[in-house]
């Protein structure tokens, strides 16, 4: 007969802790401080959107909403009269919120949707196709993204003219709606380390390699494929100088845009800074849903090794 002793647990006074380690305690400041500045402007934001125009000057430095208020949401979703917005301190100044952000969601899709699909289609053919030249070919796309956008602003402004399709969605779409080199450059990357024995088999049964693409590569590249998507729709949500040099007018402007366009209209002579905050505020909801939704797909798919 054998018996079990069990040991009591130390006193907490007597446990042992571990030694202050400056190395982990900067860390953790930096990590903090990068949170910090991260988080207090969009406090600020919000403290700003929720306050009138006429209390923001006299509380200035209060970190709390200066005679709070829901009336910059209300103008800027159109359910507040010119009078009440200018009882409150603003300008009087309207925004066409939900025209311009059905300009938004158009824009941003159609070139999301025909960038990812035209750049897997480039990167397979990196990837998989072996022709004459296809390195050089491939540098060269690289190479593009070392030259800043500011560059060929004006050659595609001045081809988006003589097409005759100024203050149009395709003029806007166009130059973004085919590949891009990081897009392909991503995509590449994932292609080259699929395995092979799949696309070969599907070879021996007769397949081509446009059936072999639609039916075996971009299913099993899911993963890539939504992460690109994803930053490429967040990417064309911000734009905002080739929508205002081409879409200058209401029916094709986008958010962003008239969101200078709303700062710019103040008839007192201030603009309304409740109003564009509140404006700012709602314009990013629809891009923090979507990162809050897929943000961790795109931690976990920026490192992804292909399918083993």
């Amino acid at each position: 007969m054998t018996t079990t002793t069990s040991r009591a647990p130390l006193p907490a006074a007597t446990r042992r802790r571990r030694p202050f380690n400056p190395r982990t305690a900067g860390a953790w400041a930096l990590l903090v401080l990068a949170i910090a500045v991260s988080v207090v402007p969009f406090l600020w934001v919000l403290r700003t959107a929720l306050s009138t125009n006429s209390a923001l000057a006299t509380q200035s430095a209060s970190l709390l909403p200066a005679d709070f208020t829901w009336g910059a949401f209300l103008r800027v979703f159109g359910l507040q009269s010119p009078a009440d917005a200018v009882a409150e301190g603003g300008s009087g100044a309207t925004i066409d919120f939900w025209l311009y952000l059905r300009n938004s969601i158009i824009f941003s899709s159609i070139t999301t949707a025909g960038s990812v699909f035209f750049s897997a289609m480039a990167a397979y053919a990196f990837a998989r196709l072996r022709w004459k030249g296809r390195n050089f070919v491939f540098s060269l796309f690289l190479g593009t993204m070392l030259v800043p956008p500011i560059f060929t602003a004006l050659p595609n402004f001045l081809l988006i003219k003589n097409l005759d399709l100024l203050n149009t969605m395709l003029g806007m779409v166009l130059p973004y709606v085919f590949m891009t080199p990081f897009a392909i450059f991503f995509l590449r990357q994932f292609f080259l380390n699929m395995s092979r024995e799949v696309e070969e088999a599907a070879m021996l049964d007769g397949a081509k390699h446009l059936r072999i693409f639609f039916q075996i590569v971009l299913p099993n590249a899911a993963a890539p494929l939504a992460t690109l998507a994803l930053l490429t729709f967040i990417g064309q949500w911000n734009e905002y100088f080739w929508p205002l040099l081409v879409g200058s007018q209401d029916d094709v402007r986008v958010l962003q845009v008239g969101l200078g366009v709303f700062k710019s209209q103040s008839p007192q002579g201030a603009p309304d800074w409740s109003g564009l905050m509140a404006a700012v505020l709602v314009s990013a909801l629809p891009v923090l849903v979507l990162f809050a939704a897929f943000g961790k797909k795109i931690v976990n798919s920026i490192g992804f090794s292909g399918i083993k």
